[in-house]
């Protein structure tokens, strides 16, 4: 049977988000992050990064520095005794032809097929309506948002149930998700 996973949105879901993240040094773990992490782990999901980057088309970031910010992200995790598995990033602009941007759900799949997930049996988590929408594009079991980040703004952007789940931030979506697994 092929694996489950969670798909993460990095800025503002794990990490603050202080716009256009450049340097790996400035990178800030959100409060609970590394322990909601260590549970999903706990329940056997995979865990993906999946990030539109387009500070690095704008020139914003240096493409050089986006796997030492993912690095960064990964050594702040250690202490949790989890890691992200697999980054999947889309660097264009949102009005590229060729982006992958989420929310269509391309990022998903790539890193599905990196880690060789079931959709199906995953999850979809972020802080912005586009997040939320790749999760549902793409054919995930349950696609939640976090308030944290873009969270809240995000919140008035989505339909009624178009969020599967709404947390205050990834602690109380890693019990939901937990939840879930555990009513499946």
């Amino acid at each position: 049977m092929k694996n489950r996973a969670v798909f993460l949105d990095r800025d503002g879901t794990l990490n603050v988000d202080p716009g256009y993240l450049a340097d790996p040094d400035k990178l800030r773990l959100i409060d609970g992050v590394g322990e909601a992490l260590s549970r999903l782990k706990a329940l056997g999901y995979k865990l993906a990064v999946v990030s539109n980057q387009s500070g690095v088309s704008r020139g914003l970031i240096v493409a050089d520095q986006i796997p030492r910010i993912n690095a960064r992200l990964n050594e702040l995790l250690e202490p949790f005794s989890v890691r992200i598995e697999h980054f999947e990033m889309c660097f264009l602009m949102p009005d590229d032809p060729a982006s992958r941007r989420k929310p269509k759900p391309d990022l998903i799949q790539a890193a599905a097929r990196a880690l060789d997930v079931d959709i199906s049996r995953s999850f979809m988590v972020g802080d912005k309506a586009s997040d939320v929408r790749a999760g549902r594009a793409a054919g995930c079991l349950g696609s939640a948002l976090v308030l944290t980040g873009n969270g809240a703004h995000a919140r008035r952007q989505l339909s009624m149930g178009e969020a599967d789940f709404i947390g205050a931030d990834l602690t109380e979506v890693s019990r939901w998700i937990e939840a879930k697994t555990a009513s499946s």
